[in-house]
């Protein structure tokens, strides 16, 4: 079985984060969902969907996404 290989990404928003906690986040630091996800190369409605409970982030975008958002712990960062 060959394993997927995510680039290193550095969250945008600090481990650990719920949904809500991310949501305020944004809100409380001025950033842009949509420009968050422009930047990454990632479909805005990837990040909506993760901030409202809808994705898990368990595969490819949704994973990446939720490693961005703080919702996931990016397995290639050694700790």
């Amino acid at each position: 079985m060959e394993k997927f290989n995510t680039p290193l990404i550095e969250p945008i928003i600090p481990f650990p984060q719920t949904p809500e906690t991310a949501r305020e986040y944004i809100a409380a630091h001025g950033l842009c969902v949509s420009e968050i996800a422009r930047k990454h190369g990632l479909h805005r409605l990837v990040l909506f969907d993760l901030l409202r409970g809808k994705r898990k982030g368990q595969r490819k975008q949704s994973h990446v996404g939720a490693v961005l958002l703080g919702l996931k712990k990016n397995p290639e960062q050694v700790t």
